[in-house]
């Protein structure tokens, strides 16, 4: 997702951050290429990544 523009933390956010979101975000995109490669239906792939932000988003805002 190289092109996609950044939003800005209100104060600066450290290169360790950055390079952790990079990471993440590549992976991300590399598993969604290989779920497509081995032919998931599209439906099934966003189902999936969609379960898992709704988990993680529940398990911050209990804590």
């Amino acid at each position: 997702m190289s092109n996609v523009t950044r939003l800005r933390h209100a104060l600066p956010l450290s290169q360790d951050i950055n390079a952790a979101v990079s990471a993440l975000d590549k992976a991300i995109a590399d598993a969604v290429d290989a779920a497509k490669e081995a032919g998931l239906p599209q439906g099934l792939v966003i189902g999936l990544l969609h379960g898992h932000a709704h988990a993680q988003t529940h398990q911050m805002v209990s804590e």
